[in-house]
């Protein structure tokens, strides 16, 4: 048998403040003339609240997990009809029924037959959502009340997510608009999804790119993925469990971050890349460790018209340490401390001087270029060693095997000739075709070049010339 709710658990599961108080509008028993709740067997509160329209709208809701239906036009989940039921039964004054009606018997018939629950399950007063303990000490320690009722918001609104993908496939993906996926980010905001709600507002540029019904249901599968990584998280693995609640919107604070194991390493900077959405910019700097070999990905912000941090140059080497954020497959990091070059090896001695040769024509001989200063924290020290081609592809697979929704990795390939539309077996991102300026630099030679990976091609970043030049790309 469900425990009775107290008046807080309840409004703690609204999406927003609008919606608490609209339930409370409603939660008065002389708006609904039907009323009960089933306590044997489903546990089942339902009634039917007067509207603006002739037929009342008939509410149910699934005390064992809970679930929601609402015959209401509301796209919040749940509604203020659903919450308004809820509070009435948390006051006591809801009667106990037989049976429910036939309308909500179907519904609760028709949730049986699914193989898993769209939500988790919610426990008695004080205490969290049952099968959200054990995710949430997997996901950092988020333990308290106001996180469990997140998650029970998050949970509604992924639910709904699913249930829309599924329409979407069974209508068609051209049923969809961009005034669609508009409303549906929205949904997943007040639902408190931030990330999964960027993702959603991200299809209309998969739905404008020439191949987009093949992007476009991609885009939906990896989402759909992630709505059901989301829901079996406490069935997952501590280190995926992070890496889902941080990109479904749940952010990781600074201190846990930085209560992490520091990377010691000597760190090259690979290249940048700066995005503008609405008023904020942001900047990816790509690192990869010179010892370890291990990649990074440092994140700046700054509001439109501010200057973005300027302290990594690319084409240099940091010697710092840097704490990387947890996850399944972990890139971004923060720097913490830089620390000065270490100690170059001794120099071999020099070889004994070659007997007197008979004297050369005169020539003119070009002087060498000089080895740049590497005794600083940031320095230049030529091109970082890189990977074959065949290494760097493997090196992707095992992230996106730890991370499936892994959209970009900083690679360095060393001895690749660059094509118009191809570098070192990897297709070219279509906005990098005919790489001119890297090509002037290769001169039909194999070079190392850095560059980022993501689903739809390369983007080169960096190269060096033979002299040790950094050039940008």
């Amino acid at each position: 048998m469900i425990e009775r709710w107290s008046r807080d658990q309840v409004l703690a599961l609204a999406p927003d403040a609008p919606s608490r108080k609209a339930a409370q509008g409603v939660a008065k028993a002389a708006a609904w003339p039907l009323l009960g709740v089933v306590a044997d067997g489903a546990a089942v509160v339902f009634g039917e609240c007067a509207g603006s329209g002739a037929k009342p709208y008939r509410t149910c809701v699934d005390l064992a997990e809970p679930a929601y239906r609402c015959g209401c036009p509301s796209r919040k989940l749940p509604c203020k009809h659903a919450l308004g039921l809820l509070l009435l039964w948390a006051a006591g004054e809801v009667p106990a029924a037989g049976a429910a009606p036939g309308w909500a018997a179907d519904w609760l018939a028709d949730r049986a037959t699914r193989p898993t629950s769209d939500v988790a399950p919610v426990a008695g007063p004080g205490e969290a959502p049952r099968g959200m303990e054990a995710a949430a000490g997997r996901g950092g320690g988020r333990g308290t009340a106001a996180e469990s009722a997140r998650h029970a918001r998050v949970t509604a609104g992924l639910a709904e997510l699913e249930r829309w993908l599924a329409d979407q496939i069974r209508q068609g993906l051209a049923a969809a608009g961009d005034g669609d996926w508009d409303d549906l980010a929205k949904r997943l905001v007040d639902a408190q999804a931030p990330g999964m709600a960027g993702t959603v507002s991200r299809l209309r540029a998969a739905r404008a790119a020439d191949d987009w019904p093949e992007r476009l249901l991609e885009e939906y599968a990896l989402i759909d993925l992630l709505a059901v990584a989301y829901r079996r998280r406490a069935h997952l693995p501590a280190p995926l469990v992070q890496t889902v609640l941080s990109r479904v919107g749940f952010q990781v604070t600074r201190e846990e971050v930085l209560a992490g194991p520091t990377v010691r390493d000597s760190w090259d900077v690979l290249g940048q890349r700066d995005e503008v959405q609405e008023r904020l910019t942001s900047r990816r700097l790509w690192l990869r460790g010179r010892g370890t070999g291990r990649p990074a990905l440092v994140l700046s912000f700054a509001p439109q018209g501010h200057a973005l941090d300027a302290s990594l140059v690319t084409g240099t080497t940091v010697h710092a340490d840097l704490v990387f954020y947890p996850g399944a497959a972990p890139l971004r990091a923060l720097l913490t401390t830089r620390h000065a070059a270490p100690p170059s090896p001794p120099a071999p001695p020099a070889p004994a001087p070659p007997a007197p040769a008979p004297p050369a024509p005169a020539t003119t001989m070009r002087p060498t270029a000089a080895v740049p200063a590497t005794t600083g924290p940031a320095a230049l020290m030529g091109a970082p060693p890189g990977v074959t081609p065949e290494e760097a592809m493997d090196e992707v697979a095992a992230a996106l095997a730890a991370d499936p929704w892994t959209d970009s990795w900083p690679l360095v390939l060393a001895g690749v000739v660059p094509g118009r539309t191809r570098l070192g077996g990897f297709p070219l991102h279509r906005s990098a075709y005919d790489p001119w300026r890297l090509m002037a630099v290769s001169g039909g030679h194999p070079v190392t070049v850095a560059a980022e990976w993501t689903p739809y091609g390369l983007r080169p970043l960096t190269t060096w010339a033979d002299d040790g030049t950094v050039v940008i790309l």
